[in-house]
């Protein structure tokens, strides 16, 4: 989500403070959305070479690893890079982003970007993904976004953006948008997987209270949205249990079958 009066690089680092937070609450991914990625590319994850760019504390690096795919990630945070570490201990991370990975050339079969893409600047991220995929590899960009129509979602979002002066919905575009390859490389096939999950009030708002525009605008702005947003929520669901309804939008291209100069 954009914060008016807050820039993008305050924005991207601003989770490595509520790495723990992120970790704790954040919605993983469904395994059908793998398994798009699966008849996609054409190939099993098992056995694949990925990399998971701004993986952040490990959530869509451990679905990829527990289909058996041999898995590196990479961040840029300090606080997420830590967190990650502290639960996938097994699992490889190196510091650094999409606009300059610090990678070998034309060895990964699967460059992944789970709610990360939009950190990156298309104009360099699509190049060096193209340079760390082998011939044939592919990019795959992803997104857990909220079903705005399902009425109760819809409500609660037109709240955040009164209370935070925001629109949603042209977030969500603008993010999507900036998926355009602007090197023209490289041609995006979408898919949209819609999952849900149940979990504790708490948690539902500790999911939100993890978002970037929660994070920069101050603590008592935050608080007092959640504190509100408790009792709109329970409204819907009195018996504490929400049920939060994901549309994951995957975009996936593949790079030419030989090098490009």
């Amino acid at each position: 989500m954009t914060t008016p009066g807050v820039d993008h690089l305050t924005r991207a680092h601003s989770f490595n403070a509520a790495a723990a937070q992120y970790a704790a609450n954040r919605p993983s991914y469904p395994p059908a959305l793998f398994d798009a990625i699966e008849e996609l590319t054409g190939r099993p994850l098992a056995g694949a070479r990925v990399v998971d760019v701004g993986a952040g504390t490990g959530m869509a690096t451990a679905r990829l690893h527990e289909r058996g795919a041999d898995v590196i990630a990479v961040e840029p945070g300090e606080g997420m890079a830590a967190e990650f570490r502290r639960t996938l201990p097994d699992v490889p991370v190196v510091r650094g982003d999409g606009n300059a990975l610090p990678l070998a050339d034309h060895r990964a079969d699967l460059l992944t970007y789970a709610q990360a893409w939009h950190w990156t600047d298309p104009a360099h991220a699509v190049p060096e993904a193209v340079c760390v995929l082998r011939p044939g590899g592919a990019l795959a960009l992803w997104w857990n976004t909220s079903a705005d129509d399902v009425p109760w979602i819809a409500e609660a979002s037109a709240r955040a953006d009164r209370h935070f002066g925001l629109d949603l919905s042209a977030e969500k575009h603008n993010i999507h948008a900036r998926v355009a390859d602007p090197t023209g490389r490289l041609d995006f096939v979408r898919r949209v997987v819609r999952w849900s999950r149940r979990v504790p009030l708490d948690i539902h708002l500790a999911n939100i209270g993890s978002h970037s525009v929660f994070l920069t605008q101050g603590a008592e702005r935050g608080a007092a949205y959640l504190a509100e947003e408790r009792r709109h929520v329970l409204e819907v669901f009195p018996d504490g249990i929400v049920e939060e309804t994901y549309d994951v939008v995957l975009l996936l291209a593949t790079t030419p079958p030989t090098p490009t100069a």
